[in-house]
């Protein structure tokens, strides 16, 4: 008897799942057999899908959030650090500036 493997879904697969059993056009058997996945899995796949879909229009319209990796004070730090490894470079290798 030889043991099939765990295949790992990404998101996008695992959704594309769920819509096709929320459409209701094949049975759920039918949608697993397909996608290699077991029926009950596709059930879960599908109540998560439809719990969680509301959450999509919850979002607000609004500035969008600031990314901390780009304020001003991280950014002028970073250049006067490469400042600094430049000179401490220039001046290790002979070249003036």
């Amino acid at each position: 008897m030889s043991e099939k493997k765990r295949t790992v879904m990404s998101g996008a697969q695992k959704a594309k799942v769920a819509l096709e059993a929320v459409k209701g056009n094949k049975r759920v058997n039918e949608i697993a057999q397909e996608f290699g996945v077991h029926p009950t899995q596709v059930g879960l796949w599908k109540k998560a899908l439809l719990e969680n879909a509301g959450q999509l229009f919850d979002v607000k319209r609004g500035p969008k959030p600031i990314d901390p990796q780009s304020a001003p004070e991280r950014l002028y730090a970073k250049i006067g650090q490469l400042n600094m490894e430049l000179d401490w470079l220039k001046k290790k290798s002979g070249i003036s500036h």
